[in-house]
């Protein structure tokens, strides 16, 4: 179903939240859950994997994970901001203690001069303690790759915070 790239770095992120003993929250966007669906294809990932959030709408992302409205509007749901956000969200509203959040624009259509189809904000966050963001454009080779490479950077993300 997934690349075994992706596979792999899942599998590697379970498993260094599993030796820091970490719980792990997703909040996503663009990826409609494919960043859950990676980890929860890992065998025993249910000792890590806490929960994850579909929050593909503006309205979701206020009433699952506490996103202020005026953040929305300010700065719009594809942004550092409302990444962030939803990084924080997931923490505030899970059992978990590393989050990762992303919201972007997968293409084909949605995109701007400012906001381009492949821009992806993604943020992870760990209870007590830091908060990482990485912009990312990935262009437009269509709506899949844009998500999987996502999927991919997220993850990597998160090994990122919670280090090596």
């Amino acid at each position: 179903m997934f690349p075994q790239k992706l596979i792999d770095t899942a599998r590697h992120l379970l498993q260094s939240c599993r030796e820091a003993g970490l719980q792990i929250a997703a909040a996503e966007s663009c990826t409609g859950g494919l960043i859950a669906a990676v980890l929860t294809e890992i065998p025993g990932s249910s000792d890590v994997f806490e929960r994850g959030y579909v929050t593909y709408s503006n309205a979701a992302k206020i009433e699952m994970l506490g996103v202020r409205a005026l953040l929305i509007e300010s700065h719009g749901a594809v942004s550092k901001e409302v990444a962030e956000a939803m990084a924080r969200g997931a923490l505030a509203n899970a059992a978990a203690d590393l989050s990762i959040a992303v919201t972007g624009i997968a293409g084909p259509g949605g995109g701007s001069i400012e906001k381009p189809v492949g821009l992806v904000h993604i943020a992870a966050a760990v209870k007590g303690g830091g908060l990482v963001h990485n912009e990312c454009r990935f262009g437009d080779p269509g709506r899949t790759s844009v998500r999987l490479k996502t999927v991919q950077s997220a993850l990597k993300l998160g090994l990122k915070l919670i280090g090596p």
